[in-house]
């Protein structure tokens, strides 16, 4: 499925920036820097992720900054960009040629294949006027089994809730079905990669029974507190 749009280029960069300048007080810190995981800690993804969770917005608010495009395309690049930083965590990690368990090597596999699978379609969807993929500096964090883990259990959760936090966003029935399908895929490597880190499985769900939808500001304002993009 393939869609063309016209939007001017979108400066990934300029859309985060433009974001945490938008959120103001706590919500200000990354949820990733308050675990520790940019500078080498390791904390579960479910007490990483409520750092967050009083200041998130309901579902249906919270949109992307206005200069990753207009309503559903907007949406969509803010989804890319997320995608990108997905897809090259797990590509780097693969490369690096982890020493993993068997489990944790099979849910490397195909969460690397499903993950670029997600750009691919994205990109596609945009057409040429999709978000330019940043340039990425994980600083280890896909190179250290240890961190790997970690890392990823948090990526995983936060594309649970960023993509349910636009839901409610989404007008193209089209355009909703594919966010949905994305959005039980990342709950499935949420979940495997909780069970992972956490055998006893409190970290499959990790907010309990309903998740919470996080807003695109809180989203990007965390995602560039990691540094991960240069």
């Amino acid at each position: 499925m393939s869609y063309q749009i016209n939007l001017d280029d979108v400066d990934v960069d300029g859309a985060i920036r433009e974001s945490a300048n938008e959120v103001s007080g706590d919500t200000r810190l990354s949820f990733l820097k308050k675990a520790g995981i940019a500078g080498g800690a390791a904390v579960s993804g479910g007490a990483v992720l409520s750092a967050l969770a009083p200041s998130a917005f309901a579902a249906g608010g919270g949109r992307p900054p206005a200069s990753f495009g207009k309503g559903d395309y907007g949406i969509l690049n803010y989804a890319l960009t997320l995608e990108y930083l997905e897809a090259a965590f797990y590509n780097g990690a693969t490369a690096a040629n982890l020493s993993l368990s068997s489990q944790a090597s099979a849910f490397l596999k195909v969460v690397t294949k499903d993950e670029n699978a997600h750009v691919k379609f994205l990109k596609g969807a945009l057409g040429s006027k999709a978000a330019k993929e940043p340039k990425f500096d994980f600083k280890g964090a896909n190179t250290s089994t240890e961190m790997f883990m970690k890392t990823a259990q948090v990526l995983e959760n936060t594309g649970v809730h960023a993509y349910s936090g636009q839901a409610l966003n989404i007008k193209s029935p089209a355009y909703v079905k594919a966010a949905i399908s994305i959005l039980t895929i990342e709950a499935r490597h949420a979940s495997v990669i909780g069970l992972l880190n956490e055998p006893a499985g409190n970290d499959i769900a990790p907010d309990g029974p309903f998740d919470t939808p996080l807003s695109a500001s809180a989203v990007l304002t965390a995602v560039k507190g990691t540094g991960f993009i240069v």
